[in-house]
């Protein structure tokens, strides 16, 4: 569990991201499209490609019918860090400060995609001994950032109108149960950093029935 000064540095370094997924390099183009589903690998061929012996590594992130894209980690010294990658995500390494796992990608990269995972989604984690951790999507939530450039920006919740700070913000998307938080920004009006999509998964309990005698 974290303690409280580092709850408080994982709100800071919050802010930053929450500002930072949504900064397009200056003078970058936005990227081609990725794959459509038709061409998605299977989940064994995707899991075989990105494993690299690592049993505590998450290393890839499968979306049934949606995307498989590579994850890579934040390095050790800059927990704002979001891949320019178009085919690569991001673990937010303080979320697993809590239990749970961010994927941060930009809205107009990997991101893109995050708008496309429905309620009963299949999502699977890979980690790099293998291991595939299960997940269903189960909702989705937008905000509006009051101050878009700022670090600092308060939101307020499109569809309650709930008003949040940066804090209170991260504290609900990122703390609680064990889930998954994929995380990108909303663009309005040509504004990139406008506001955020937090889209959550459950884990999902399988269950192997008992083999009859």
């Amino acid at each position: 569990m974290a303690s409280a000064t580092s709850a408080r540095r994982s709100i800071l370094i919050a802010c930053m991201v929450l500002l930072i997924a949504a900064t397009l390099v200056p003078g970058q183009a936005a990227a081609a499209p990725l794959d459509d589903a038709a061409n998605l690998p299977g989940l064994g061929n995707f899991a075989a490609a990105v494993e690299n012996g690592e049993a505590g590594t998450l290393r890839g992130v499968y979306a049934e019918d949606v995307f498989a894209l590579p994850i890579i980690q934040q390095p050790a010294n800059d927990a704002g860090f979001v891949s320019r990658d178009e085919t690569v995500l991001t673990e937010f390494r303080l979320a697993a400060d809590y239990g749970n796992v961010g994927v941060l990608a930009h809205n107009d990269l990997g991101g893109q995609y995050f708008a496309q995972l429905a309620p009963g989604q299949r999502v699977q984690l890979i980690y790099g001994d293998g291991r595939i951790e299960y997940f269903r999507v189960t909702h989705s939530d937008r905000y509006q950032a009051t101050s878009p450039s700022s670090m600092y920006s308060d939101f307020i919740d499109l569809d309650t109108q709930e008003y949040l700070t940066a804090g209170e913000l991260f504290a609900k998307v990122y703390m609680g149960p064990r889930h998954i938080t994929f995380q990108t920004c909303v663009s309005n009006a040509g504004n990139l950093s406008w506001g955020r999509l937090f889209v959550f998964a459950e884990p999902e309990v399988l269950y192997t029935p008992l083999r009859a005698e």
